[in-house]
């Protein structure tokens, strides 16, 4: 099992407001997690750099290689409520740190299997057979909308205001997080990423990149460059594991 991330502050935006990091966890167990901070210049990277700290650390002291996946997902969960009460205190304490908050997506992957967490509009694919398959799910006002029959997953793509989200870490004394699992079949791929590439490539795209480029490990780069030469008006952060 590998994996490889890469951020960027895109085409237009000033500071990058994103934040990632992969930590290697006993008997090979992989810790993934992508935050894309929100709050305006002053605070968006303190709140998803403060979430990526947080959310590590408390899964690194939690998690044992003996926990089962119920114990997993637990331990998942505590973290990112920990991640929530960290930035949703510093935003309460410090002026400048006023609305600030972050989504998050995270996988804890051992062996053939993956615990996943998301709060927010970052995302995680499963690749594998050539095949793509969105893991999470958006927690936003386009995704509610098609969730009701009111918009097409194609017209929500590129509908007015797409990236108002309904669920944000730090935005709330108390957060919910949405948990999932997936088998992994040896071959296949997770990829966990910002709305900043999701906007930019259509899934079958980053399917093509990831199944067909030669270099895995360059694969968040040729991704990234696609989204740039679009003019990526977003940070764009991805991670992509090789089981």
């Amino acid at each position: 099992m590998q994996g490889w991330g890469l951020t960027d502050v895109g085409c237009v935006r000033k500071q990058n407001q994103d934040a990632f990091h992969i930590e290697k966890l006993g008997r090979g167990a992989l810790l993934c997690v992508v935050c894309d901070g929100m709050g305006g210049a002053k605070s968006g990277n303190v709140a998803s750099s403060l979430a990526v700290d947080v959310f590590v650390q408390e899964v690194k002291r939690s998690w044992s290689s003996a926990a089962d996946w119920d114990k997993t997902d637990m331990i998942l969960r505590g973290a990112v409520k920990l991640a929530n009460f960290t930035v949703y205190d510093q935003a309460n304490q410090f002026e400048e740190f006023e609305g600030m908050g972050t989504t998050l997506v995270a996988a804890l992957i051992r062996k053939n299997q993956a615990s996943i967490v998301n709060v927010g509009d970052s995302r995680c694919y499963g690749i594998s057979n050539g095949s793509i398959r969105q893991i999470t799910k958006d927690h936003s006002v386009v995704q509610m909308m098609v969730d009701r029959g009111e918009l097409t997953p194609e017209t929500a793509k590129t509908y007015p205001g797409k990236n108002l989200i309904t669920r944000a870490v730090g935005t709330e004394p108390t957060i919910i997080s949405d948990l999932y699992r997936q088998e992994l079949e040896k071959g296949s791929y997770l990829l966990l990423c910002t709305d900043g590439l999701s906007n930019m490539l259509d899934d079958q795209e980053m399917l093509f990149e990831v199944v067909h480029g030669v270099n895995k490990q360059k694969c968040c780069k040729r991704l990234l460059d696609i989204a740039k030469l679009r003019g990526s008006p977003d940070n764009v952060t991805s991670i992509l594991v090789s089981i």
